[in-house]
């Protein structure tokens, strides 16, 4: 049995993220026919944040600023990241972590290796990504293009990336903003591999496309991407909604592809304990 301990983010506000990650959890389990458990955690709502006793943690994206606070929930949560790091230094069985968008936020700014900062606009819409050298032969991102398609919701951004300190953790950049020719400004970093067993993203690998076609179907949500981008940009969303090779490829190949792996690596440990 793998246990899994979901780290909720969204401080008890509606989301369609969480739906998504327990989809992909019970979608892996059925498919794979693997045995897997999970619990979830209401980190900034309830102050619930899980011990070291499950093999792989999944952080979700949330609302708000993922600047500092003095928050019990975030001393809480940060405690929990540098047990997991540390963890996996001293010991053979490993912990695995998946970060999505506001926890990828607060890690980098955590662990000092990206400048964080609020953007002069929010990014929200579908959106192509570009793997990196080290994405491309990354196993996370493997059965994408280059580049892919993905789901992104910001108000604030990891950029600037401090490359001697990720040198020196053993950190990867896997994956890079959208590029902008016409635009003079850095592009954020969206995907990183903070260690060999700990991989984040700026944006939400988790979002399938009936949710989000469900969500931009509403006439609130309609009526406020054609204000802010226009009829073109809106139908253009539906469209890539409506195309498997762009969400939905995205949502079927990195967080399951991610349990998998960790199931995987886990294997081996799990025969030699029932040998034991």
């Amino acid at each position: 049995m793998m246990k899994i301990a979901v780290l909720d983010m969204n401080d008890n506000r509606p989301n369609e993220g969480m739906r998504c990650i327990l989809h992909a959890i019970r979608t892996v389990q059925g498919n794979d026919h693997l045995e897997l458990s999970f619990d979830v955690f209401n980190v900034r709502g309830n102050n619930e944040v899980p011990g070291l006793d499950y093999d792989l943690y999944i952080s979700s994206g949330g609302p708000g600023s993922p600047m500092a606070t003095d928050d019990e929930w975030e001393k809480k949560y940060f405690r929990l990241i540098d047990q997991l790091f540390t963890w996996n230094k001293q010991n053979k069985r490993k912990k695995y972590v998946f970060l999505i968008c506001h926890s990828f936020q607060l890690v980098t700014r955590h662990l000092g290796i990206a400048e964080l900062s609020k953007r002069k606009s929010t990014s929200f819409g579908i959106f192509p990504v570009h793997k990196t050298d080290d994405g491309c032969t990354d196993p996370v991102f493997d059965g994408l293009p280059e580049p892919f398609y993905a789901v992104d919701s910001r108000d604030y951004q990891a950029l600037e990336p401090d490359l001697k300190r990720m040198d020196a953790m053993g950190a990867t950049i896997l994956c890079m903003e959208k590029i902008r020719p016409h635009v003079d400004l850095p592009r954020a970093l969206m995907a990183i591999r903070f260690s060999p067993e700990i991989v984040g993203t700026q944006f939400h690998p988790e979002a399938d496309d009936e949710g989000m076609l469900r969500y931009f179907l509403t006439d609130e949500k309609r009526e406020q991407i054609t204000r802010n981008f226009g009829q073109a940009k809106y139908d253009e969303m539906m469209a890539y909604l409506q195309d498997p090779t762009k969400i939905a490829l995205t949502e079927s190949v990195v967080l399951p592809g991610f349990i998998r792996q960790a199931a995987r690596a886990l294997q081996p440990m799990n025969q030699l304990v029932r040998q034991d």
